[in-house]
């Protein structure tokens, strides 16, 4: 197995990577709150945790990875309350649309997708562990409340200092400021505006509060205590710092040991807003006509640890950089059509090289800048090597395997399905093509002018003329 090191949230320090398991990997991620489209930001962590969670597989890990659908909270309830709709078909539209789009995005679904209103008793397990341990109360509300002055330990995760806090202040909301360090609801009592949203409980009806949710499920799938939870940096607190409580509270066993978080994601150097006019679901920027993998390459080209700042323009760079891409891939492919069965040894050393370098990239704390690095490096030597017509036959087939690795875990090299050439387009080439072979070119720059206004570009190679889109 590769050593790998990761910032781990709760020591505030780079710390190597030791398994519960030798080869399994327990993996819990937060997951979309399903009220609404998920926005670029979530996507920006979903997509560092598909990088982190592809990295631990290219390094010889197996992962079990588990994220929630969070179908009840305040935002779900009030969405179908207006909606004038049931809790389970209002969130259906966006589970399914989240699905969509992380198929979009390349992303690797979770082993388990855990909705939260299929796991109340595991929910109502933990508060009855808390109220028989004296750390659960219920208030005045009806409401059930954990309560931080019982749990001496809460804070762990953000070192908030105990002497400021509000002893008995009481927060009601899933959400809340960071300001607010207060107990925090398990069970919300029954409202009128819940609709008819609610279970029983031993203590009245009601349902649970969001910070439970994440405890209940990720224990039942994972275990009690498990090796990485996941999530964007805004989530530290309250909900992960709640998450910690209550969990090593209920259970008496650490609850997770590594934390990584990834920084928020700006747009044009400004915080995404709807009141700015630069807030974007996915949705939203495939219409403007850029793909999944133009979109997928700009979300992982930063650090997870450092803000991203996205633009048009890094997706205009990033439609130029796939292009470079998918121009010295069909080149190796070509060259790997050729019978040339001996191997260059300096061409396996490169490719070696390569892959060692990305490999000790993505070790130290996912550095993907490092391992981008090494594999424009490979690609520069590749197309030296083609130049010299070094790399040819078995050696093009190994520099295609050795990408093949890199893009297990980047998932950028192979072209969108969509780019596939629908018929009647490459009848429209062929046509253009028979039309120049009769010296007809008029006829071949019409038919090229309307390939054009259709977004499609016909490109000259050994092989032949080659339509492609624009």
């Amino acid at each position: 197995m590769t050593t790998l090191s990761f910032h781990n949230s709760l020591t505030h320090r780079v710390q190597e990577f030791k398994p519960i398991a030798d080869d399994h990997i327990g993996l819990y991620t937060c997951g979309p709150t399903v009220y609404n489209f998920a926005h670029i930001g979530n996507f920006r962590c979903y997509a560092f945790e598909d990088i982190l969670k592809r990295t631990l597989r290219f390094c010889g890990y197996n992962v079990k990875h588990v994220m929630n659908l969070t179908d009840v909270d305040d935002k779900t309830i009030r969405g179908s309350q207006a909606a004038k709709i049931p809790l389970n078909d209002f969130t259906q539209k966006y589970k399914d649309a989240f699905f969509n789009d992380i198929k979009t995005l390349r992303i690797i679904p979770a082993d388990v997708y855990p909705a939260a209103t299929a796991h109340i008793p595991e929910m109502l397990e933990i508060i009855k562990a808390l109220f028989d341990k004296g750390i659960a109360y219920q208030a005045e509300d009806k409401s059930v409340y954990f309560s931080i002055a019982k749990w001496p330990r809460y804070g762990q995760l953000v070192h908030i200092d105990h002497d400021q806090m509000k002893a008995g202040a009481r927060v009601s909301m899933d959400e809340y400021a960071k300001e607010s360090v207060a107990d925090f609801a398990l069970w919300k009592a029954y409202d009128e505006a819940d609709g008819d949203v609610a279970w029983d409980s031993p203590w009245g009806k009601g349902r649970p509060g969001w910070h439970l949710e994440c405890s209940a499920m990720s224990s039942k799938y994972l275990g009690k205590t498990f090796d990485i939870h996941c999530g964007g940096i805004d989530n530290m607190f309250p909900h992960h710092e709640d998450e910690i409580a209550q969990s090593e509270a209920a259970n008496g066993v650490k609850f997770v040991n590594y934390w990584l978080h990834c920084a928020h994601l700006m747009v044009d150097g400004q915080k995404m807003s709807k009141s700015l006019g630069n807030f974007y679901t996915l949705r939203d920027i495939l219409e403007k006509g850029y793909t999944g993998r133009e979109i997928r390459w700009v979300l992982i080209g930063t650090h997870y640890r450092q803000s991203l700042n996205f633009s048009f323009k890094a997706l205009d760079d990033a439609r130029a950089s796939l292009q470079r891409l998918d121009a010295l891939r069909s080149r190796l492919l070509e060259n790997a059509a050729v019978a040339d069965d001996k191997q260059d040894a300096q061409v396996d050393e490169i490719l070696k090289n390569a892959i060692d370098a990305f490999t000790a990239g993505l070790a130290d704390d996912l550095n993907i800048s490092a391992a981008l690095a090494a594999m424009f490096d490979l690609l520069r030597e590749l197309n030296k090597l083609m130049d010299e017509k070094r790399c040819l036959g078995i050696n093009a087939k190994n520099a295609l395997e050795t990408i093949k690795k890199i893009d297990s875990v980047l998932a950028v090299f192979e072209p969108d399905q969509d780019d596939s050439v629908p018929p009647e387009i490459q009848k429209m080439a062929d046509d253009r093509q028979a039309a120049r072979k009769a010296k007809d070119f008029a006829t071949a720059d019409a038919l090229r002018k309307q390939l054009d206004e259709l977004g499609w570009v016909i490109e000259d190679t050994p092989k032949g003329p080659r339509v492609k889109r624009k």
